[in-house]
């Protein structure tokens, strides 16, 4: 809200304007500098937005500094700890903890939507067989809009909420699809009676040819990795997912971008780079030259899945995933998967080195998650998919939330230019 007691006042050439303030319920006030330029004729400098409120919202909370994540004002450490996927999801589209009654029939509907449509299966049988599964996934959730047309309208309420159900209930089938496809594998159908992870562990893991009972161990891991990474606040994929919705484009479309964004390595790509990391290292003996290497100020190595751009003591999530990490380690055992054993002497050496704890490298979400999936038999290939299936819900939230503000339009933001000014045209035989 704007507190009326609090403004900003900016002086250029002598002149002197008034900006209002906003103070929020957390976080520092922000100064609203959306008249500026019609009354001052200037505009703000700042690349990648980093000093830049893009809108107003009520979903996610960040502090940095305190190593604090809150959705709708949970502590995300609760909510993992505590909950599970598919409440966070209610939580986050609809405010508030849902009841027991609400959960259930929440739970019923995105279960009795994980089947897409069959003619849908000829989308992934277009793709080349070594098509990554982020290339297939951005095809093909944008495709939907081409088979979902009475979830498209977005200025119907009705239809928004049906897009955010069918989003959340056939992101795991479209991964798990995306997954079998790049291995060779018959697509696995998924079922009702299944909880949400445990579903999509079955459709990546299963074959005709034998039964498969998914572990609950490993259920609930894929359930934490969900719920960590369901939303971020005002990230890169989230903004662009806002972004495209400001245009009024189907709410397919503005989750395939979405998704785009987040393949980039310097977003979704966090836990790919970090195992890579540890096949590089190779073997535990290793480390002490490869710790002595991201000391080196002249080495271009870094250690990945340490320390965070947000997060500046601690990040929040890591402990959780930490646990469901051992649990996973203990269930599956490290002993015959050397880039396992290198995660787990890696964390310890690093965690009892002073020089990693005063530049506050403490191993992040990333790292763990990593471990858990190369644990589970994920390729890294799919490591992004996954988060994207988790963060899916995170962008349909924003998502709505955006639509439903009667202050939102296009987004057009501004450039500082350096190129050339106006000049005649010369005919060719002349230059």
């Amino acid at each position: 809200m704007t507190d009326s007691s609090k403004t900003a006042t900016l002086t250029i050439d002598g002149q002197t304007y008034e900006l209002p303030m906003h103070s929020p319920t957390a976080g520092p006030d922000v100064i609203d500098i959306r008249r500026l330029y019609g009354e001052a004729g200037v505009f703000t400098y700042d690349p990648g937005f980093t000093s830049t409120a893009s809108c107003d919202s009520t979903i996610t909370f960040i502090d940095g500094a305190k190593g604090e994540l809150l959705h709708r004002g949970y502590p995300i450490d609760q909510l993992a700890g505590k909950s599970h996927y598919l409440e966070v999801c209610y939580l986050l589209l609809y405010g508030e903890l849902p009841t027991a009654a609400e959960l259930e029939d929440f739970e019923n509907t995105i279960t009795r939507h994980t089947m897409i449509h069959e003619q849908m299966h000829n989308f992934f049988r277009g793709f080349r067989r070594d098509a990554h599964p982020m290339a297939t996934m951005v095809g093909v959730i944008g495709a939907m809009s081409a088979f979902y047309h009475d979830s498209t309208d977005i200025s119907d309420p009705r239809q928004r909420e049906i897009a955010s159900h069918r989003m959340i209930a056939k992101m795991p089938t479209i991964a798990a699809m995306a997954y079998k496809y790049s291995i060779g594998q018959p697509f696995v159908y998924p079922r009702n009676d299944l909880d949400y992870a445990a579903n999509f562990l079955y459709m990546c893991f299963s074959v005709p040819s034998e039964d498969y009972v998914v572990d609950p161990i490993l259920a609930r891991a894929m359930d934490r990795i969900f719920t960590l990474h369901a939303d971020h606040e005002q990230n890169a994929s989230t903004s662009t997912v806002r972004l495209a919705s400001s245009s009024g484009a189907n709410p397919f479309a503005c989750i395939a971008a979405g998704i785009a964004c987040l393949w980039g390595p310097a977003h979704g790509g966090a836990n790919q780079a970090c195992l890579e990391m540890l096949k590089e290292i190779g073997s535990v003996d290793r480390i002490p030259e490869y710790i002595a290497r991201a000391k080196d100020k002249n080495d271009p190595f870094r250690l990945m899945g340490f320390g965070h751009r947000v997060y500046k003591n601690f990040d929040p999530r890591a402990t959780v995933m930490k646990q469901s990490a051992d649990e996973v380690l203990d269930l599956l055992g490290v002993e015959n998967n050397p880039i396992l054993q290198v995660a787990k002497a890696l964390e310890q050496q690093a965690l009892e080195d002073p020089y990693f704890a005063d530049k506050k490298l403490f191993p992040n979400v990333d790292f763990y998650s990593g471990i858990i999936l190369e644990a589970m038999g994920f390729p890294t290939s799919m490591f992004t998919p996954i988060f994207a299936l988790s963060r899916t819900v995170g962008w349909i939230s924003q998502w709505k939330e955006q639509l439903s503000d009667p202050a939102h339009k296009i987004g057009r933001p501004r450039q500082l230019y350096f190129g050339e000014t106006a000049r005649d045209y010369v005919d060719v035989e002349d230059r």
